[in-house]
């Protein structure tokens, strides 16, 4: 069974303006989690559309439940190809997401689609829809809970993303509220925690394996 998830955003921006800040999406104050953009595909068709495939890397923090029944060398990176479709002519902007990495333990797929808005051509509309699957028998439907859960909050950061770098196009870049400043700072230090034990349980594992080869 798969989890399907639909929803549909507004940006009170017109689709030129959005169609280029999709371009200047990373990084922005919201997209801590992605790490690395970058083109590995472009082209232009005879129709004049645009075609380009990225491949992003994103962290990957399993929950506190997740921990228990994975192993601790499971990366936590995700590597996920994008595929955008720009029509200038239809004036859309499509795209295809997929993560290449950790698909059996889940996998999501999302098809977003940028058009003029039908009551109000200055807004864009963005359509979301996305699929969230896993193959791990006994654990599949809290992991398609929890990929759901994480694929909305994530939603939220791309929306205020796209906001923010739209408003900094425009030369009006909005403030960023304490509660965020804070929350991005509490964040920021778990994952640097979580790196440091990564580092000190492989510097320990080392230190192991050099003092049983001096006894042997």
């Amino acid at each position: 069974m798969v989890k399907y998830f639909l929803g549909i955003n507004l940006l009170k921006s017109s689709w030129d303006q959005v169609s280029a800040a999709f371009w200047q999406r990373y990084p922005n104050p919201y997209s801590k989690h992605v790490l690395s953009e970058d083109i590995l595909y472009r082209e232009v068709t005879s129709d004049q559309k645009l075609l380009t495939r990225k491949l992003l890397t994103k962290t990957n923090r399993l929950p506190r439940w997740a921990e228990h029944i994975f192993p601790s060398n499971v990366a936590h990176a995700v590597y996920i190809i994008e595929d955008s479709i720009v029509d200038p002519s239809n004036r859309t902007l499509t795209t295809y997401t997929w993560n290449v990495n950790h698909a059996k333990i889940m996998s999501v797929e999302e098809r977003c689609t940028y058009c003029e808005n039908s009551e109000n051509s200055s807004w864009t509309e963005i359509k979301r829809e996305a699929w969230i699957s896993s193959k791990v028998i006994g654990f599949t439907r809290p992991i398609q809970e929890f990929g759901l859960a994480r694929f909305k909050s994530n939603v939220t950061k791309a929306m205020k993303g796209f906001e923010f770098i739209l408003a900094k196009m425009q030369g009006d870049a909005p403030p960023r509220t304490l509660v965020e400043t804070a929350k991005e700072a509490t964040e920021k230090a778990k994952e640097t925690a979580l790196a440091a034990k990564e580092k000190a349980r492989d510097l320990a594992s080392k230190a192991a394996t050099t003092k049983k080869q001096q006894y042997v």
